[in-house]
């Protein structure tokens, strides 16, 4: 069986999330003046992946090692911050 598991991520550059494995990133939004990360996932699925998420506000540098899978963009402060996420690998 799959559902649909959010996880909170912090306003960083870079940061690692622990997943199941295979989980299929959805979007990104705020909730409750948070960013979180929507991601469908296996029930049946026990082993763990870390993933890599880059937050990156609109203008800021990209490292140019990486892969980049675009996940969403997310806004802040009554829309003055504007960040946008990614997978990296």
């Amino acid at each position: 069986m799959k559902t649909i598991y959010k996880y909170k991520i912090e306003v960083e550059d870079m940061q690692t999330i622990i997943l199941p494995k295979n989980a299929q990133i959805l979007t990104v939004q705020m909730q409750n003046g948070n960013p979180y990360i929507w991601a469908l996932i296996d029930n049946d699925e026990e082993e763990t992946e870390a993933v890599t998420i880059g937050v990156y506000g609109t203008g800021n540098p990209i490292d140019n090692n990486y892969t980049l899978s675009y996940i969403g963009t997310f806004q802040m402060y009554d829309s003055k911050l504007v960040f946008h996420v990614f997978r990296m690998s």
